[in-house]
């Protein structure tokens, strides 16, 4: 193994990980038991779910602020399809995740055709689908699904929870597609040089509008397991998730500026950020310590990286 791979940001991070791992288990004997890190890998899925299509857009160069909303939107709409409307459960999570992916297109079309900065214009979307989430609901909660569904967020196979196998199923996909298909490639040319990938014959607007797609897909994707798990819908779904979302991706070595990033960092980010939280928790220090200290190995992490990436040659 040669110096410049051991030096990788990604190789870094599972470093730091393991020392987490390992220091906290030894503070708390309840940290590191099957059934805690299970638990703590069913809470991480929806954030999960989010970070893979959120690292093709951030290594576009582009952010999505609004996967938060569209979350809480897709979360309400299941309920509104199905006991209000009428429709047949599997319906209308079919019609809620399909409202996820155009609400998705929506950004990607504002962005490419408009040229309206990813920034503000996810900033507003992420207004207008919460806005439309809470116009739906009239604040109300909607209960009462069939048991099947539950199976979802709440089930297990082989012992494993069953939405971490959904989880594992689209990381594999978005690591294959972003590091070994020409669509991959396309979307890190665009990340390095936008005006550049379109004189090599790159469609940009058609490779964003597929990927910000993506991104509306898996935040609705994420509302049918966000609901399973829960149990009921509410329009406050989803609120904030999408700063824990940024930060997996950025803590995992994606670059902000584009052409950088690994859906494998990413999932150390997030397995990272999850196991502090909960292992922080189980040792008494109060939420605002967490976050403080959160903050502080992400500064931590990415300031090493770049020392050891330019001392690397990288």
């Amino acid at each position: 193994m040669t110096l410049r791979s051991l030096l990788r940001h990604e190789a870094i991070l599972a470093l730091i990980l393991a020392l987490a791992l390992a220091v906290l288990a030894i503070d708390n004997e309840r940290f590191f038991t099957a059934a805690n890190l299970l638990n703590q890998g069913r809470l991480m899925t929806e954030v999960g779910l989010i970070a893979v299509a959120m690292t093709f857009v951030i290594v576009t160069g582009g952010i999505d602020l609004s996967v938060g909303s569209i979350l809480g939107l897709c979360a309400i709409l299941i309920g509104v399809f199905w006991k209000t409307l009428g429709l047949p459960l599997p319906a209308a999570i079919g019609l809620s995740m399909a409202v996820g992916t155009l609400a998705g297109f929506v950004n990607g079309l504002i962005i490419t055709r408009f040229r309206v900065p990813p920034l503000i214009a996810t900033l507003a979307t992420l207004a207008l689908y919460r806005g439309l989430a809470e116009g739906i609901s009239q604040a109300q909660s909607i209960r009462g699904y069939p048991k099947w569904f539950f199976v979802l967020g709440q089930g297990d196979f082989l012992g494993i929870p069953t939405q971490l196998w959904l989880l594992a199923a689209v990381a594999f996909a978005g690591f294959f597609v972003l590091r070994y298909t020409a669509f991959g490639r396309a979307t890190y040319a665009i990340g390095n040089n936008e005006q550049g990938a379109a004189f090599s014959g790159i469609d940009v607007a058609r490779t964003k509008l597929w990927i910000y797609s993506a991104s509306g897909f898996v935040s609705s994707l994420a509302a049918v397991v966000f609901v399973s798990r829960v149990s009921t819908t509410r329009s406050d779904m989803g609120s904030g998730i999408e700063l824990d979302v940024i930060t997996a991706v950025v803590l995992g070595g994606t670059s902000i500026f584009g052409g950088r990033g690994l859906v494998v960092g990413t999932l150390l980010g997030l397995c990272l950020v999850q196991v502090l939280k909960n292992g922080l928790a189980l040792s008494g220090v109060r939420g605002d310590g967490t976050i403080v200290i959160i903050g502080a190995v992400l500064i931590a992490a990415v300031l090493i990286s770049n020392f050891l990436g330019r001392y690397s040659g990288d």
